[in-house]
């Protein structure tokens, strides 16, 4: 035996020999069986000190290269093989379960994959079908915009600001008056939110919402290590708030026109009250106004047209309108949560697409837009007509809802606790993929979230006479264990 540990190496004696050993096995030098010299015989050899090979030999037989065979001495371990596999590579398992960012539930994860199917019939998805998307006049458009090198290359901080200028005459229609400089763009409201929670509270921060919550089926709170707590809007709000605030950092977060996923409307009194509490506890207000296009009769003022002290940030978006892949949707705020948010942005993505900025910049700035979320309104009508009916007809004596007043959804309600993730399955299995309501409350096993925006005609009858026949089938089967 040629080899030595080296005295004056950085690495202990013991290392050096832990190293050596191994590389005899993973060169095959030491065989899976192979009996390993004694430790007085090595130590000898070494010119170590026997506790020496003892430690290098405990360490291996730790690591599961090599293991002891009572009265006959040291050998090289069956599995050393798949042992010196899982040590050559990360631990990935390890990095996954630690990290910071917590998966998605289950089943939000099935919903993500199953969406991409073709032959799924999508009967949750908050998007609209690609039938509702103006594809062609997009494509016109394009032929509309003029780009220079400065305009394609990186947007700066806030985003375009010729989108940020067009952007404070659209707001002013919904009564808000800003600055561009009081503008970021993002990409979409889901950027909004994780920019927030990054940028503008610490770990511990309660965030309020309302239940059943969009915010539960993402986590840019949660993974942020941010307190979520449901709260309901009533005569005691601003009790129960200071009671839960006490002296944390917190914001309420709201969608004030047709909430996701109920498609609740706040009235304009429901909506200086929720300003008003917020205001006088100085508790920052995140107001989701995504969806208040889409509302079959005129939107109400939002919150942010109240404010008065910079509580409000405001967000909003085109991807519900005009198309979710361009990924636009801005912030409106005071100057310096704004210059906040932005540098946590820059430090994350380097700005938006400047393209898809151009987009809608172009689409706002002229009636395309305007023209096309007016069309798109009486398109869901027809849709919503269309399921309601089906509604009346066939789910009256297993369900209830509210008539829809735009938007997407309707918040359907079995009479019975069927919504389990059994059932959702049971769906998935005829290829009918639904929003279950556990997914916005997690113990909410009477609700769906019915979209009407994705699926064609065709198959929301399909999906529906499905969903009936599996809802009838599970509620006979629980009123059968009942007895």
């Amino acid at each position: 035996m040629d080899w030595k540990p080296e005295r004056n190496s950085h690495l202990t004696l013991q290392e050096q020999i832990v190293n050596w050993m191994r590389s005899r096995i993973e060169r095959g030098d030491w065989t899976v069986g192979t009996k390993i010299p004694p430790q007085r015989k090595l130590a000898s050899q070494l010119k170590v000190n026997r506790s020496t090979v003892q430690q290098a030999i405990e360490e291996l037989k730790a690591d599961g290269l090599l293991e002891s065979k009572v009265g006959s001495g040291v050998y090289v371990a069956n599995h050393s093989w798949n042992a010196l596999l899982n040590k050559s590579q990360p631990n990935w398992k390890q990095h996954i379960e630690s990290s910071i960012h917590k998966p998605n539930i289950h089943t939000i994860q099935l919903i993500n994959e199953y969406e991409q199917y073709d032959d799924v019939i999508r009967l949750g998805t908050g998007e609209l079908s690609p039938e509702l998307l103006p594809t062609k006049e997009l494509k016109q458009s394009l032929q509309s915009i003029s780009l220079d090198a400065k305009v394609i290359g990186y947007s700066s901080p806030l985003g375009n600001e010729r989108l940020r200028k067009i952007l404070c005459e659209y707001l002013q229609k919904r009564g808000i008056y800003t600055f561009p400089e009081n503008i970021l763009i993002v990409s979409g409201a889901l950027q909004a939110l994780q920019l927030i929670a990054l940028g503008l509270l610490e770990e511990g921060s309660i965030v309020f919402h309302e239940d059943p919550s969009y915010l539960t089926s993402v986590h840019p709170f949660q993974s942020a290590g941010m307190q979520m707590i449901s709260v309901q809007r009533n005569q005691h709000l601003q009790e129960t708030l200071q009671s839960l605030k006490k002296k944390r950092q917190s914001i309420f977060y709201c969608i004030p026109s047709l909430h996701n996923p109920t498609g609740i409307n706040f009235s304009v009194e429901e909506k200086k009250q929720l300003y008003e509490v917020c205001n006088a506890l100085q508790i920052p207000i995140v107001e989701d106004d995504v969806y208040h296009e889409l509302l079959f009769d005129s939107p109400t003022p939002p919150i942010k047209s109240f404010d008065s002290s910079g509580q409000v940030l405001y967000i909003g978006s085109v991807s519900k309108t005009l198309s979710p892949g361009l990924r636009i949707g801005w912030v409106v705020g005071p100057t310096q949560v704004i210059q906040r948010l932005a540098d946590i942005k820059m430090q994350t993505d380097y700005g938006s697409s400047s393209f898809s900025q151009e987009i809608v910049a172009h689409w706002l700035s002229t009636e395309l837009y305007e023209n096309h979320v007016s069309w798109l309104r009486h398109q869901l009508k027809e849709r919503v007509a269309f399921v309601e009916k089906i509604l009346e007809e066939e789910f009256k004596d297993i369900a209830s809802w509210n008539k829809s007043a735009g938007g997407f959804y309707i918040w359907l309600r079995f009479h019975q606790p069927i919504v389990n993730k059994a059932f959702f399955l049971k769906l998935l299995n005829e290829k009918v993929l639904i929003n279950p309501g556990y997914i916005y409350a997690a113990n909410d096993l009477h609700h769906i979230r019915l979209s009407y925006a994705y699926a064609s005609f065709d198959e929301l009858a399909k999906g529906l006479e499905i969903l009936r026949k599996i809802s009838k089938v599970s509620m006979n089967r629980g009123i059968e264990g009942s007895e």
